[in-house]
This record gives structure tokens, sequence and C-alpha cells, in this order.
């Protein structure tokens, strides 16, 4: 990690399809992934399946049926149930991933930020994540 850098965060939940169904609000970046979805109350009205990384561990809402790669122990190997079982979830990932950089090509976005008016960085990527949605939906026209 870079010093002297104003990083941010945001958590995202978003479909298969890359759709993004929910955006937290920016975080500073040293703030840990769970701790934001902890401050967040994130819940789930429906039953729901979520592909998380290991920057969530601990995080068990109701209604969801968490999918979470196996970590690999200290001085230990990981079998190969274990390296299927990850592959798979990577496989699910990828597309997530694939919506997060979608939101972050524009470049607003991703490089630093030192605008430190009301709400700026927010509202840069949720405008940038409703274009990533626009961009979707008329591409399934």
């Amino acid at each position: 990690m870079e010093k002297k850098t104003h990083t941010v965060k945001n958590i995202f939940i978003t479909s298969l399809i890359k759709m993004v169904l929910y955006l937290s609000p920016t975080y500073e970046g040293k703030r840990h992934d769970k701790t934001i979805c902890d401050l967040e109350e994130i819940k789930f009205d429906i039953p729901v399946v979520l592909w998380e990384d290991l920057g969530f561990i601990g995080l068990n809402p109701d209604n969801a049926d968490i999918r979470r790669p196996v970590k690999k122990p200290k001085n230990r190997e990981l079998c190969e149930e274990e390296k299927l079982f990850n592959r798979q979830i990577s496989s699910k990932r990828v597309k997530v991933e694939h919506a997060i950089g979608q939101c972050k090509i524009f470049r607003i976005v991703k490089d630093e930020v030192r605008a430190f008016k009301d709400d700026f960085r927010d509202t840069c990527i949720l405008l940038a994540c409703g274009l990533s949605n626009f961009k979707i939906q008329c591409l399934k026209i």
C-alpha cells in the first residue's frame, strides 16, 4: 500500500449479471471490510447467496447463504477438495469483481480524490454505479 495517499473504500453488493444492488457510503481506506458491514448493518429480507472474499470472515447476516473460500492453514496445503471448492467460488466471484471494475472505469472514481466537500466522493461513486447499471439495462434490451 502506498503511503500518503487519500484512499477510500465502499462495500458493493452486486448480482451475477454485474448490476450493483447496494453501495455503502464511502469510508477511509484503512477501515476493514467487515467493520464497514457491521456499521451499515446490512440485512436481507429474502434468502440470498453471498459470494464473499476472505475480508468478510465473521460476517453472517440473516437470510444469507455464505460462500467464502477456504483459507490455507499455516504450514499446510489445501487438499484437492478445498482447492476445487475455492475454484468454484472464484468463478462466481470474478463476476462480482468485474461489476466493481465496470464502475471504476471512470477516472474520478479510481484516482486519488482530494475533494473533501460534502458527500462529493459518495456522489462520484454513486453516479459511476448508476451509469454502469444503465449500460447493463441498455444491453439487455
